[in-house]
């Protein structure tokens, strides 16, 4: 029994010895790495869609519609007399007012890594400091004038004929 008792305590003494040791050593080296800049420090903020009217020889084209998702830093962006949303939305107007060669019926003119690249700078040098560190695109599409009116006529349709079948009186199946 004295034996028993006498190894117990020796394993507890050397597993006591090992948990302080290692706490020791990992002291001396640090916790580990700092983080990556996608993996910590940073707070992602998604916009509602965007919807931008494009207009081309006095008419409306189509619209551009867009949902995307910024990076910051949590301290700068409280610092911020206005909300970051209305500063990216006015970004995206203006990149894609001042950049009329863009036509979205063709993918080949579309440079979405220029469109990032454009917002998060502009942003950030119209504030001052580096608030936005990555802009990622959650959602983006064109429709037309076209598929707009379209869509249209297919709801307007749908629901004449949801109307309909709510006032046809009820029939049960024999």
């Amino acid at each position: 029994m004295i034996k028993f008792i006498a190894a117990a305590l020796w394993i507890c003494a050397v597993t006591l010895g090992a948990v302080f040791y290692s706490f020791q050593e990992a002291g001396e080296r640090g916790v580990g790495e700092p983080p990556k800049p996608m993996l910590g420090g940073l707070d992602y903020v998604k916009t509602d869609i965007i919807s931008v009217p494009l207009i081309r020889d006095a008419k409306i084209d189509g619209y551009f519609l867009t949902k995307l998702v910024y990076t910051v830093e949590p301290d700068q962006i409280k610092k911020l007399s206005i909300p970051a949303t209305a500063l990216i939305t006015d970004q995206v107007y203006s990149y894609l007012y001042s950049n009329p060669q863009i036509d979205f019926t063709k993918k080949d003119t579309i440079d979405l890594d220029a469109f990032r690249k454009t917002i998060r700078d502009t942003v950030n040098a119209r504030v001052g400091v580096e608030l936005v560190h990555d802009v990622l695109i959650d959602q983006v599409n064109f429709l037309s004038k076209d598929e707009i009116r379209d869509n249209a006529i297919r709801r307007r349709k749908n629901a004449g004929e949801t109307a309909q079948a709510m006032t046809k009186p009820f029939q049960p199946e024999h």
